[in-house]
């Protein structure tokens, strides 16, 4: 795992340059999982930008056109990047090498599929939540990963719907699954994590319905992180978990947050990994951390421990920008480390009103240099 800083939304230099030295190889990149400085809203182009200057990157190494990797590579980028959070990308890479015989098992399993295009009638249905569930059991097979009990974190890519996609859909006198651009995104993030939950078993599948979405939040799953947006035709799904079948020096864990201030279940998470106890990771024990990924979600009771927020009300700052910038101070301050994933949107992403944090470090024992750039 490679986590790379950006010195704007279409800078790949850094992996350039690992590529160039073939310190990274091509076609051992199985996805891209990254923070790009755009609003996060349905028209942030910075994601399909950063999409395109990657596929291209790739293409030039590989015998392939970019619109074919794309299928293959998932790219899956969450705009914003408020308060403390800078911009970087993590690649994720695979390769059949054998690891040293001193490094146990099990270890980090990284594995990843697409769908096929999306009809655009189903964004946001229980359709999409049945091709979302058998893209992550793909993924899931891709990995080597057969107990859904070894997954610590399903990441989701999801298209949505756009002005243009809704008109063109009454004109053909299909059902239209939401009324604007914004619902259409929250419904296809249900439907996401609500699919997730179908593949591993967490809600029964005669449990998910469509007048569930965005109403019984009772549903939701505890490994899901699912992102919208126009610059997907499929459902892009990663999955990330602990497998026998893998070895290497990289672990991960995960956690649910009951609420946006869930310090306990932060700082638990670096604590399931070895992390010595305090407030903050020390700096020795930094270079171990590859990646942090979390989502979270306004508390829809407009209340966070009995005290009034107005994060819901603000209509000059959408609520996704407030959260992902008060959450993200929070894992921040307890990481040591600006370079975090966090995702707004968190709807049936573990418990209402809170989300989850999942983390991937190196063993205690081990640490490789020239990860970070």
């Amino acid at each position: 795992m490679y986590r790379l800083s950006m010195a704007h939304p279409g800078d790949l230099s850094a992996l350039a340059t690992l590529l160039a030295a073939g310190e990274v190889q091509a076609q051992e990149v199985v996805a891209v999982i990254g923070k790009t400085e755009g609003n996060g809203g349905v028209n942030d182009f910075t994601r399909g930008y950063f999409t395109d200057r990657l596929m291209n990157l790739l293409a030039s190494y590989l015998n392939e056109a970019p619109e074919e990797i794309a299928r293959k590579v998932p790219c899956i980028l969450s705009g914003g990047t408020e308060g403390v959070l800078s911009p970087h990308y993590t690649v994720l890479c695979r390769s059949a090498a054998k690891a040293a015989t001193s490094e146990s098992k099990p270890a980090l399993a990284i594995g990843a599929s697409c769908s096929i295009d999306m009809p655009f009638e189903l964004v946001g249905t229980r359709g999409h939540a049945q091709m979302v569930a058998e893209t992550v059991r793909a993924a899931m097979e891709d990995a080597g990963i057969t107990d859904p009990a070894d997954l610590h974190f399903v990441q989701v890519k999801a298209p949505c719907l756009t002005s243009d996609r809704i008109e063109a859909l009454r004109a053909e006198g299909k059902t239209v699954p939401a009324p604007n651009a914004s619902v259409s995104m929250a419904r296809a993030r249900a439907a996401g994590a609500l699919g997730v939950a179908m593949a591993t078993g967490e809600i029964p599948s005669e449990q998910v319905c469509d007048d569930s979405f965005l109403a019984d939040f009772n549903l939701y799953s505890t490994c899901a992180s699912i992102s919208s947006g126009v610059e997907v035709l499929c459902n892009e799904v990663v999955v990330l978990g602990m497998s026998p079948a893998w070895s290497g020096p990289l672990r991960i864990a995960h956690r649910a947050m009951q609420d946006a201030i869930d310090l306990p279940s932060v700082r638990g998470v670096f604590s399931d990994l070895g992390f010595a106890e305090g407030a903050q990771v020390a700096e020795a024990e930094r270079a171990r951390l590859r990646a942090i990924f979390v989502k979270c979600e306004p508390d829809q009771s407009g209340q966070i421990h009995g005290a009034r927020h107005t994060m819901l009300n603000d209509t000059d700052i959408d609520p996704q920008r407030h959260i992902r910038g008060a959450v993200g101070g929070l894992v921040a301050g307890v990481a040591g480390e600006t370079r975090i994933f966090v995702s707004g949107g968190a709807e049936h992403q573990g418990p209402f009103g809170g989300g989850l944090i999942a983390v991937i470090a190196e063993t205690a024992t081990r640490q490789t240099e020239g990860q970070d750039r």
